[in-house]
């Protein structure tokens, strides 16, 4: 008769975890880590080389990618240049550069989702020519034109070329990094049109009977990508996906809800969003920025004083992970990838003005 095993001795032999890498354990992949290694954190689907076009866009936090991608030699998309006579900072305070075309931050999957079926032909916005003191704003991207426009056919016609430069890039673009900022947004109600900043913020007058508040959910935000994806699959086939989501948290909350719990509840459904997407599909892939700034091994100590935005050493941290998992493609690279965290725009912080 063979002897009889012990409880313990039949658990450890049967147990699912037995054998598993260092990286799926905390105690071995976080508790012993110095929170700056993070081994395996990330593991790439597919490789960005020098023949990729990157296009950039999302929340102000992806600017600190698009600078940092430019600056350690990938070929970033710019579809919509700056005038030859701009000096870097106006080019800079008129949206010029930021992302590959001029759109501004698009906090939303549906912002972007609506852009693109703008740009195609697919969708007409409505009520998106706002005022402010006797100028014109594009209320599609307000923070574009600091200071509006002289007549609302002003603002058409930028916006058609606008339009123009987005399809460019959907078309040379072989990669789209997005990073994934909010889920709280403002909506026209009649015809479900998104906005990137609440009426009233930048421009407009904000006005019940026109606008409603719009918190989108988890199903929502996984149905808005998937049809941005077969969208943009129709004019480009061969496009991938980079996502994202920002660590920043809300600087203010249109729920009812104290605004840290607003904030951990969107960025929960941002993550939850982003994580299936990237499981259904092989075009689709996730980087980790969120974790590496929020996540316990930080410390804490990648936010800024405020709290809320990403300290230096947080953008540099999240940098030099992605070059990491994403080498420079440069002809003679720097031994260690160069990286900015020069400030960013962003256009909800004027949501703070209106808490003072």
């Amino acid at each position: 008769m063979s002897p009889i095993k012990t409880s313990t001795q039949n658990q450890r032999a049967q147990s699912p975890y037995r054998g598993r890498p260092a990286k799926a354990f905390w105690k071995a992949a976080v508790s012993n880590d110095q929170g700056e290694a993070l081994e395996e954190l990330h593991e790439k689907k597919f490789a960005i080389g020098e023949s990729d076009a990157i296009a950039t866009a999302g929340s102000c936090f992806a600017q600190h990618i698009a600078r940092n991608l430019r600056l350690n030699g990938f070929n970033v998309v710019d579809a919509e240049p700056a005038p030859g006579f701009a000096t870097a900072s106006t080019a800079e305070k008129f949206g010029f550069g930021v992302y590959s075309a001029r759109f501004g931050n698009i906090y939303y999957v549906r912002q972007l989702l609506q852009l693109a079926q703008e740009a195609f032909g697919e969708r007409e916005p409505s009520n998106w020519i706002w005022t402010k003191n006797g100028r014109y704003y594009d209320a599609l991207r307000p923070s574009v034109e600091p200071e509006g426009l002289e007549s609302p056919e002003a603002v058409r016609e930028h916006r058609e070329q606008h339009l123009a430069a987005v399809r460019r890039m959907v078309y040379s673009a072989t990669v789209l990094v997005y990073t994934f900022g909010l889920t709280e947004g403002w909506v026209d109600i009649a015809s479900g049109t998104v906005f990137p900043t609440a009426p009233g913020t930048i421009c407009g007058d904000f006005d019940p009977a026109v606008f409603e508040f719009k918190n989108f959910d988890y199903a929502e935000i996984l149905s808005d990508f998937e049809e941005l994806r077969l969208l943009l699959h129709k004019y480009n086939p061969q496009l991938k996906f980079i996502v994202t989501v920002s660590p920043v948290a809300l600087a203010a909350t249109a729920s009812d809800d104290h605004v840290l719990v607003a904030t951990s509840y969107s960025k929960a459904v941002l993550r939850a969003a982003t994580g299936e997407l990237v499981r259904r599909y092989s075009d689709v892939d996730y980087f980790p920025s969120f974790e590496i700034i929020t996540g316990s091994q930080s410390k804490g100590r990648f936010w800024d004083d405020t709290l809320r935005g990403v300290s230096p050493e947080g953008v540099s941290t999240v940098m030099r992970h992605f070059f990491r998992s994403y080498p420079p493609v440069a002809e003679t690279p720097p031994p260690e990838a160069p990286i900015t965290a020069e400030e960013v725009l962003c256009e909800e912080a004027m949501l703070e003005v209106f808490g003072e």
